[in-house]
């Protein structure tokens, strides 16, 4: 989607199904649904939905089948409403596809709580103890001054 164009057909698309969504669908299959990217492509023939649907995880598939047939049937209007708003001499074909976003990142998510806590074990296990020196820099001599030394000689003569 390099051309301005087009990008500009998949904005507008993702706006005017976000509008239909919020506003004029009723089904009640469909759960909270946020389009989160559309795909055109070079010829504008066809346009690829990606969405999430709120409170859906992994695990309640039975959220996502609704809210995936309640898209389905409401393909027809949301194309007819597309056509109308983009102006175009064709419509372009419309795709729902669940976006797998969300669950990607809590799984990455997973790793690096996993990879923090392993990371927290060998640090705890670890004993601090210095290689050589507590400071290994150098430090410059201290000079005794000569009538310190006088005085140091002549202690010592007594």
């Amino acid at each position: 989607m390099s051309n301005p164009r087009v990008r500009k057909i998949a904005d507008r698309i993702k706006v005017v199904v976000a509008e239909m969504l919020e506003r004029r669908i009723k089904d009640p299959r469909l759960g909270f649904v946020t389009v989160t990217d559309v795909r055109v492509t070079g010829d504008s023939q066809q346009a690829t939905i990606f969405y999430t649907v709120l409170g859906a995880d992994g695990d309640d598939e039975a959220a996502l089948a609704s809210t995936a047939a309640a898209l389905e049937s409401a393909k027809g209007l949301i194309r007819a409403e597309v056509a109308k708003q983009l102006g175009t001499r064709t419509a372009p074909t419309l795709t729902f596809i669940a976006d797998a976003l969300p669950e990607t990142a809590r799984q990455l998510d997973e790793v690096l709580a996993r990879a923090k806590a392993a990371d927290d074990e060998v640090a705890a296990r670890r004993v601090a103890t210095y290689a050589g020196d507590a400071d290994p820099y150098k430090k410059p001599r201290e000079v005794v001054a000569d009538d310190e030394a006088d005085e140091a000689d002549e202690d010592d003569d007594e």
